[in-house]
């Protein structure tokens, strides 16, 4: 991996980490509206992104959740498989905003991983919290397309 890719995928896990932190109280509810996850879009313009991604949920997990080990195991499995399946979708949607529509569907439907999570660990309704954990991850991948457009557009990525 070259020092360039691996010094981004470092920033991005930082950016994460330091954004879950700001936000934390909204980040890790039944409701979830973790801003961060725009950076999850990373790897459809390029999927050697995937580890700052995977690293940075992982790392706010370990220091911010309260849920440990539950979301040490269940956000970061949501987070590999969603990112897995963009990185496969997206050697047959071409199109930089059909890529991250899709992105945004797949972690929003996916997102029952972290819905199962919450009803073994603090017994909230599955069907209900997956409800409303998906549209709280729909929203902030959606808001988040024009922003990552933006700075992929500027070269940045």
């Amino acid at each position: 991996m070259k020092l360039r890719t691996i010094t981004i995928n470092g920033i991005v896990a930082a950016l994460y980490i330091a954004i879950t932190a700001v936000i934390q109280p909204i980040a890790f509810s039944n409701i979830q509206f973790r801003i961060p996850e725009i950076f999850n879009h990373l790897v459809v313009f390029n999927k050697k992104y995937f580890f700052g991604v995977v690293i940075g949920v992982f790392l706010s997990n370990l220091f911010f959740s309260t849920l440990l080990p539950y979301d040490l195991i269940f956000g970061v499995a949501h987070t590999v498989i969603s990112l897995s399946i963009t990185i496969l979708l997206s050697r047959y949607i071409k199109n930089i905003w059909g890529r991250m529509l899709a992105n945004s569907f797949v972690f929003s439907i996916m997102i029952f991983i972290v819905a199962y999570e919450l009803k073994l660990a603090i017994g909230v309704p599955f069907w209900e919290t997956w409800l409303l954990t998906a549209v709280g991850e729909f929203a902030v991948m959606v808001i988040g397309m024009p922003i990552m457009n933006a700075i992929y557009k500027r070269g940045i990525l």
